[in-house]
C-alpha cells in the first residue's frame, strides 16, 4: 500500500473520551466541535493554514463575551478527517494512505487549505499523493471505495471520475502483456513497467482475463456500474463485461448461488477478512433489475444457466415484469444451450396450479421458435443437385427438441397439469426436429399413467404428437405391450415394425442376389482358383449354399407378405372391443420373433436412455 509521510514533530495530541487535547504546554484558546468530538486547540496554527478557519476565528474574536468555540458540522470525513487536519496544522507526523487521502483531500478543499496559506499546504500534498496512487490498481480501488463516504465532495473534485478512468485503462489492457501481481511487485532488470504495479515481460504467473472481477466487486453498485460503462467505452469485449456482471450478481444476490455447483460457489468466496452483508430484498430486487439492463445483448456471452438463475430469482423477489420479459427473450435466443435442471422453474404465481411454471417455459420456447422461423424466412430453401441450401438449422432445433421432451417427462406426473397445456407445449416442436421419438413417447406414456381419467379422444390426440415410424426397437417393444395406448396406435407400431423388418430382409436379399450374380459372372469367365495341390477351388459348392439361403429368404418374404395382408385386415376391424388387441400384439410378436436369431429371447424393455423407474410397472 502506498504511503506518504507529512510533518516532523512528535505526537502532541491526547484523547480522553470525546475530547482531544493539545499538550504543547500552552493553554488552548479555542475549542473546535466536530460532530460529537471536541478539539482543544490554539488559534494561530489553524488560521495560518485554513481560509475558512481564519474567517471563523476572526468573526469569533469580534464578538464580545462569546465563548471561543467553533462548530464545524459539515467537514467531509467528520472528526476523523479533522483530526488529521489539526495535526497537519501543528506539523505533527501523519501518514497519507489510499484509505484516508480522499476524505482528507475533500476536507482540505472545504477548509480552503490552499497555497495562499503556506507553501506545501494540504491541498497540494494530497493532490500529489492522489496522482501517485492512480498508478496502482489496488490503491485506486481502495481510494474509490472510500469515495462512497464523501461522494458529493469527491464528485465535485473529479476524484471519482479519475479513479474510474484509471481502473478502466488497466482493466482493458491485454492480459497477455501483463504479469502478476498487479501491484507492489519488485521489478527484475529485464522487465519494464507500463505503470506502477503492472509489469510487462516478467517471468511470473500469467494473468487471467477475469483477474479484475473480484476487486471491483467490493464497490457499491453505483460506482461499479460506472466502472463497467467505462470499460465498455474503452472497447472491452462483451464476454469479460458479462463475466464481471455475473460475478457481481452472484456475490450480492444469494438466490443466484442456490443452484450453483460447489466448485463455482467456492470460486466466489470472498477472501478472509472480507465481510459481505446480505442486502434487503428491496435492494436485491433493484440490483437484479440493474444487472439485467447492463448485460450485453450479444448471444452466448452470458451463460444460459445464469440467465435462468436470474429469471428464477426475479420471480422470488417479485422483480418488474419488464425485467422478467427481458430475461425470457434472452433465454429464448440461446435456449439450445440450456440444461433441463435449470429449466425446472418452480411456480411462484399467486394462483399456483402446477408444480413448475409451464407458462414461463412456453413463452421462452415461443421466443426461440419465432427466431427460428424468422431465420428460415430470411434464407428460403433452395434445392440443389448435391445439397439442400438454406434448410432449417437442425442442430439447435434438435437440442431444443430433446430438452423439451425431457421437460415434458419431468412435468408429466403432475396431476394438476392440464391436457391442453401439455399438448400445446409438446406440439410446438416440429416433427423434423426429433431424430427419434422415444423422448416424446416416454413423456406421453408418463402423462397417460398419471392421468388415467383422460378420454379416448384425448389419448388419441396425445399419441398423434409422436411418429410411430421414428421409434427405436426398444420403444416399439414397450409400446406393443403398453395397455395405456389406444389400440390404433399399438397396431400402427406393429405395422411399421413389420415394414421395417421386411425392408431389412429385402435389403439383405438384394445384396445376396448381387453377390450371386457376381459369382456367376466370375465362373463364366473361368475365374477358378487352384490350391497348392492343383485341385480346383470349390466355388460351385459355395454358390449352391447361397442358392439354398436365397430360397429360404424368398419363403420368409412370402410369409411376411401374408402377415402384412393379415395386418391390413385387422386395421379395418378396429371397431371391435379393445380386449382383442392383446391377442393381436402377442400373435404378431411370436410370428416375427421366429425369424430372429434368438427365438427364446424375451421382449426387450424400453432402453435405459428412455425408460425411467417412474413409469415402469
Amino acid at each position: 500500500m502506498a504511503c506518504m509521510r507529512l510533518g516532523s514533530k512528535p505526537e502532541v495530541f491526547q484523547r480522553d473520551g470525546h475530547t482531544w487535547v493539545c499538550t504543547t504546554g500552552l493553554p488552548s484558546d479555542i475549542i473546535v466541535e466536530v460532530a460529537d468530538m471536541f478539539f482543544h486547540l490554539h488559534k494561530f496554527p489553524l488560521l495560518s493554514r485554513s481560509g475558512v478557519l481564519e474567517k471563523m476565528i476572526g468573526d469569533l474574536s469580534g464578538e464580545e463575551g462569546s465563548s471561543c468555540t467553533l462548530k464545524l458540522s459539515d467537514v467531509p470525513g467528520g472528526a476523523k478527517s479533522f483530526e488529521l487536519v489539526a495535526k497537519f496544522c501543528y506539523g505533527v507526523k501523519i501518514e497519507l494512505t489510499a484509505f484516508n487521502v480522499v476524505a482528507l483531500r475533500c476536507a482540505a478543499e472545504h477548509l480552503q487549505m490552499t497555497e495562499n496559506y503556506g507553501e506545501g499546504n494540504l491541498i497540494c500534498q494530497t493532490e500529489v499523493f492522489l496522482n501517485d496512487i492512480f498508478g496502482s490498481w489496488k490503491d485506486t480501488i481502495a481510494a474509490l471505495k472510500t469515495c462512497e463516504d464523501v461522494l458529493p465532495n469527491a464528485e465535485e473534485l473529479h476524484i471519482v471520475s479519475r479513479c474510474i478512468n484509471s481502473l478502466a485503462i488497466k482493466a482493458c489492457v491485454d492480459p497477455s502483456f501483463v504479469s502478476w501481481p498487479m501491484c507492489g511487485s519488485a521489478k527484475s532488470p529485464n522487465t519494464s513497467a507500463l505503470w506502477n504495479g503492472i509489469v510487462v515481460g516478467a517471468k511470473s504467473k500469467a494473468v487471467d482475463e477475469d483477474w479484475w472481477y473480484e476487486d471491483v466487486s467490493i464497490l457499491s453498485f453505483n460506482l461499479y456500474k460506472r466502472v463497467i460503462e467505462a470499460v465498455e467505452e474503452r472497447g472491452m469485449d462483451s464476454e469479460s463485461v458479462a463475466g464481471s456482471l455475473m460475478f457481481y450478481g452472484e456475490r450480492y444476490i444469494p438466490g443466484l448461488n442456490r443452484h450453483s455447483s460447489f466448485r463455482d460457489s467456492a470460486a466466489r468466496i470472498p477472501p478472509p477478512g472480507t465481510s459481505i452483508s446480505v442486502l434487503p430484498e428491496s435492494e436485491q430486487r433493484s440490483l437484479l433489475e440493474e444487472i439485467v439492463d447492463l448485460l450485453p445483448l450479444k448471444k452466448g456471452v452470458t451463460s444460459t444457466k445464469f440467465l435462468l438463475g436470474l429469471l428464477r430469482t426475479s420471480m422470488i423477489l417479485h422483480a418488474s415484469p419488464s425485467s422478467r420479459e427481458n430475461l425470457e427473450k434472452r433465454i429464448g435466443v440461446q435456449l439450445d444451450e440450456a440444461a433441463l435442471e435449470d429449466l425446472l422453474i418452480p411456480n411462484l404465481g399467486y394462483s399456483v396450479e402446477t408444480l413448475y411454471d409451464v407458462d414461463c417455459v412456453q413463452r421462452i420456447l415461443d421466443h426461440f421458435m419465432s427466431l427460428d422461423h424468422a431465420a428460415n424466412a430470411c434464407s428460403p430453401c433452395i434445392v440443389d443437385d448435391s445439397q439442400l441450401v438454406g434448410s432449417p438449422p437442425l442442430t439447435p432445433m434438435t437440442l431444443v427438441a430433446k430438452l423439451v421432451d425431457g421437460y415434458l417427462a419431468e412435468i408429466a406426473p403432475d396431476v394438476n397439469l392440464k391436457f391442453q397445456k401439455f399438448q400445446s407445449l409438446a406440439s410446438m416442436i416440429p416433427d423434423y426436429a426429433r431424430q427419434l421419438d422415444d423422448g416424446i413417447y416416454r413423456a406421453i406414456d408418463i402423462y397417460l399413467k398419471s392421468h388415467p381419467w383422460l378420454t379416448d379422444s384425448e389419448r388419441e390426440q396425445l399419441c398423434r404428437l409422436m411418429n410411430c415410424q421414428k421409434l427405436s426397437l426398444e420403444a416399439c417393444t414397450h409400446a406393443a405391450q403398453n395397455e395405456r395406448l389406444p389400440l390404433r396406435v399399438v397396431v400402427q407400431v406393429l405395422f411399421f415394425e413389420q415394414l421395417r423388418l421386411r425392408t431389412s430382409i429385402a435389403g439383405w436379399f438384394f445384396v445376396s442376389d448381387n453377390l450371386e450374380n457376381t459369382q456367376a459372372s466370375n465362373g463364366n469367365l473361368g475365374l477358378t482358383k487352384t490350391d497348392s495341390s492343383g485341385e480346383i477351388d470349390r466355388g460351385l459348392g459355395s454358390r449352391d449354399n447361397s442358392s439354398i439361403g436365397i430360397d429360404d429368404m424368398k419363403q420368409r418374404v412370402q410369409e411376411l407378405e401374408k402377415e402384412c395382408l393379415s395386418m391390413r385386415q385387422e386395421i379395418q376391424k378396429l371397431g371391435k372391443p379393445k380386449s382383442t388387441w392383446n391377442s393381436l400384439a402377442r400373435k404378431f410378436w411370436f410370428r416375427s420373433s421366429k425369424h430372429e436369431p434368438n427365438n427364446n429371447a424375451k421382449e426387450p424393455p424400453l432402453s435405459s436412455q428412455e425408460a425411467s423407474p417412474k413409469e415402469s410397472e
